[in-house]
């Protein structure tokens, strides 16, 4: 996935969940935040930010905030993607490389079951699957964590999981870990230990937990090689 017309930025405050104020050279700009989950880790005064330029002449914001440099303990400097819409055509365009399911496998996006709708549906011979897809920019001492808010959707979404499972389909849980740098996945049981225990619940019950990090520049995400998971 690539980004067109990046620019390099300094993060200044964040009024609310959906806008930043960003400094690029001269100028502030309002910006579009694409993640609303709460971030505070990340986008914190002074942070080297990334925009990319909207080509909508009628948008109110003319940037969208998708990239952040996070300073680590040890000083070292690691690059997250936190633009969350980008997360499911990232896992489409490696999907489509047949990592995971084969080549062969035919791939639907948003697809209705009974009353739920997963961010995949894939069929492959006579396997018949469901995939969920997660971001994670949460990271602490080369952890990877999810979630950084409660989600009781989260949750609902394992659980609709567990019903397919149960009704001869095949149910995935991919988290993108939209950095390098980490050595592990895990729940984020102090924040929210409901969605731990329903994780746990459902790797109990047959769906199968995936966790891949990513190439990261400020101008592309790429899903890249499998991480531990620690539940």
């Amino acid at each position: 996935m690539i980004y067109p017309n990046v620019t390099k930025g300094e993060f200044l405050s964040r009024p609310n969940r959906f806008i930043a104020r960003v400094k690029t050279g001269d100028e502030i700009h309002t910006v579009h935040v694409k993640n609303t989950g709460r971030c505070r880790e990340l986008l914190v005064e002074g942070a080297t930010v990334y925009l990319t330029e909207s080509d909508n002449p009628n948008r109110k914001t003319k940037y969208d905030l998708i990239a952040v440099e996070k300073q680590r303990k040890n000083g070292e400097i690691l690059l997250i993607n936190m633009d969350s819409q980008v997360v499911n055509a990232a896992a489409e365009e490696w999907l489509e490389k047949g990592e995971l399911f084969g080549k062969d496998a035919i791939i639907r996006r948003e697809v209705t079951y009974k009353k739920s709708r997963f961010d995949f549906y894939i069929e492959t011979g006579e396997r018949k699957i469901f995939l969920e897809v997660k971001g994670v920019t949460l990271e602490n001492d080369g952890i990877a964590l999810f979630p950084d808010a409660p989600t009781e959707r989260g949750i609902k979404h394992i659980n609709e999981l567990i019903t397919c499972c149960k009704e001869n389909y095949e149910g995935y849980i991919l988290f993108v870990i939209q950095m390098q740098g980490v050595t592990v996945f895990s729940p984020n049981d102090i924040t929210h230990k409901a969605f731990g225990d329903a994780l746990r619940r459902a790797e109990k019950s047959g769906v199968k937990i995936i966790a891949m990090d990513c190439n990261i520049t400020p101008h592309s995400i790429k899903i890249n090689r499998p991480v531990k998971i620690a539940l």
